[in-house]
């Protein structure tokens, strides 16, 4: 159903393309948009290691969510800030891509939990953090990736 990769030499394997999800914290979130155009916004996500999803937090209006409503299927990319061998100029990174569905997560404690974990990957105060959920948690979406292919590859710009 997935495609494989062409160039296998260069395939991630999937503990490193989790440890990607798990570190990075920005990525761009592609859906089915409007006159179906592929529609990408940048956003930051949270990688849940003991059920395998993703999350991501937005508004209750948008682009994004008519599109969502129409079709759940996404693709999610992100990727390190790469390396520089000595003496080269080409960046090499490890980039992810993954793709699945999303779902809708409506239940209060559940977004205030994971919209917490994923506040963690950004600063580590937690009055502030508490704060801004009691602020805006009933105004927040949480949006629920269930992966169904996760490929990754090191990437060397030339």
């Amino acid at each position: 159903m997935f495609r494989e990769l062409v160039r296998k030499n260069k395939k991630l394997s999937m503990e490193e393309c989790i440890q990607v999800l798990k570190t990075e914290k920005r990525g761009v979130l592609s859906v089915n948009g409007d006159n179906d155009y592929p529609y990408g916004m940048p956003m930051n996500h949270w990688y849940n290691e003991e059920d395998g999803k993703i999350y991501f937090h937005c508004g209750k209006i948008g682009h994004r969510l008519d599109a969502l409503q129409k079709d759940n299927k996404v693709s999610f990319c992100t990727y390190d800030e790469g390396y520089r061998k000595p003496g080269q100029w080409p960046l090499n990174v490890k980039s992810v891509i993954v793709f699945g569905r999303i779902e809708i997560v409506d239940d209060m404690d559940r977004i205030v939990d994971i919209t917490t974990k994923l506040s963690h990957k950004f600063i580590q105060d937690d009055e502030h953090i508490k704060a801004e959920i009691e602020q805006y948690a009933d105004k927040t979406l949480l949006l629920e990736m269930t992966p169904e292919h996760i490929c990754g590859k090191l990437v060397e710009e030339s």
